[in-house]
């Protein structure tokens, strides 16, 4: 019998995230579609350990993978370069490098940006998390201030560098004060003895009245109760306003002199120029139908913290940016393209929620599963934590690095990864804007 040949589509897929990622796998091999994965970086990273590369905790090589050794063997194309925009009436990808990539399908999984509410002065002076460069940035600076305040002679100052300051109580904040913590109790006196009577004084503020807001009630106590023995101070109801000469200000009127403040408030979408502004919905998120379709385009879908779906009635403000939504629409719109190659009907995206965790410390997580119905907390929640993240690693030598690196800490109380490495570009330690040399419009993927 006579195989009838198929013009394959060529599918061009902007970001390598969770979404973007899920998605490459489950087409991988396909025979209805040419996939080129657009970003801006040549690796994947698991952004949920960021903040651990930040404080020291893990090497960059424990979280990222080159994207050619993960698309080895798939059929797959891959191209280093930063989307400047998209014509879709001429269904073209225009990158950064000057090239340009034609597609028959577009799917857009560029992410999130911190959101920085407009406030110009904290995007400048403050620290934050979304890519490893960031992390790397953070931990520069964060080392570069504790070797400052072991020099520093004046009381005063030295009080200003070794007090910090946490904007926000989701779980990047939380996590954050609690390796910040650890830092304080077991390894500020052993790795500078010149601070071994002082204290690191690290401040918690959220804006809510709960850590951990969108987690249990239990969550909420359990998680203020450890931060607070471990000698967080928390602030709740409570903003910061600005940031200027070492001054932080919060929305309750208290003004705290520190160094360091770190962001870790909320994100905003990726924009993509080209894309018609009607499209684009709350957070700058491009609206899509049940199927992951951007509104107004037949062949141009959206996956992931750049997109919302407002269809799901337990969700009518979209899904939220984080992980187990991404990777969940990434595998269900790569479904849905294939049964749509094969003249099959697709079938609408439904978000199946298998909880939150957050891990405090080095000896406490807690834990919300079945929507919220089971909450493990103490050494339960932490072995959960250390097993979910362990296998959501993309590669062997991830798992391998990682849990070798929490072994030592967690045995030694100690790490060996605080060390300060400069790139060539005069880099001060203090995190930069993460497209700040791109126009505001343009896109830089897997953020």
């Amino acid at each position: 019998m006579e195989t009838k040949y198929i013009a394959k589509k060529h599918l061009v897929l902007v970001g390598g995230g969770f979404a973007g990622l899920n998605f490459a796998r489950r087409l991988s091999g396909n025979r209805f579609y040419n996939v080129t994965l657009v970003d801006s970086n040549n690796y994947n990273y698991f952004t949920p350990l960021l903040y651990q590369v930040a404080t020291g905790f893990l090497e960059p090589a424990a979280i990222s993978y080159p994207f050619r050794k993960l698309l080895k063997d798939t059929g797959m194309a891959f191209r280093m370069a930063t989307v400047i925009g998209v014509d879709a009436d001429k269904q073209a990808v225009y990158l950064s490098d000057g090239g340009q990539l034609d597609y028959d399908v577009l799917v857009l999984a560029a992410g999130s940006k911190t959101n920085f509410f407009g406030n110009a002065q904290i995007e400048r002076n403050a620290f934050y998390i979304k890519t490893i460069d960031d992390a790397l940035s953070m931990r520069n600076g964060l080392i570069q201030t504790m070797e400052k305040a072991a020099v520093e002679n004046n009381p005063e100052v030295r009080r200003k560098l070794l007090t910090m300051v946490v904007a926000g109580g989701g779980p990047t904040g939380v996590e954050l004060a609690g390796m910040l913590a650890e830092f304080k109790q077991c390894l500020l006196g052993m790795d500078y003895p010149e601070l071994k009577n002082e204290t690191l004084r690290v401040f918690l503020v959220e804006g809510s009245p709960h850590l951990l807001a969108p987690m249990s009630t239990a969550t909420h106590k359990e998680a203020y109760r450890v931060l607070n023995r471990l000698g967080i101070a928390i602030r709740l109801n409570t903003r910061v306003t600005h940031y200027e000469d070492d001054r932080v200000h919060l929305s309750n009127g208290e003004v705290i002199e520190a160094k360091t403040l770190i962001w870790a408030i909320g994100v905003t979408a990726n924009t993509v120029a080209g894309v018609d502004g009607k499209s684009v919905g709350r957070g700058g998120r491009m609206m899509t139908d049940p199927y992951g379709r951007v509104m107004g385009y037949d062949n141009i879908y959206a996956i992931g913290d750049i997109s919302i779906q407002q269809h799901d009635k337990a969700y009518p403000d979209g899904h939220p940016q984080l992980a187990q939504p991404a990777i969940q629409q990434g595998k269900r719109l790569a479904s849905n393209l294939l049964l749509l190659a094969g003249n099959k009907p697709m079938k609408p995206f439904s978000y199946a929620d298998r909880g939150d965790m957050a891990i405090i410390g080095r000896r406490w997580a807690v834990a919300d599963l079945f929507k919220h119905r089971l909450h493990l907390g103490g050494v339960l929640g932490l072995l959960g934590w250390l097993f979910i993240h362990l296998i959501s690693l993309v590669n062997y030598n991830n798992k391998i690095k990682t849990f070798y690196n929490w072994l030592v800490a967690y045995l030694t109380h100690d790490q060996v990864l605080r060390m300060i490495f400069r790139g060539g570009n005069g880099d001060t330690g203090r995190a930069s804007g993460p497209v700040a040399t791109v126009p505001t419009e343009t896109v830089a993927v897997n953020k």
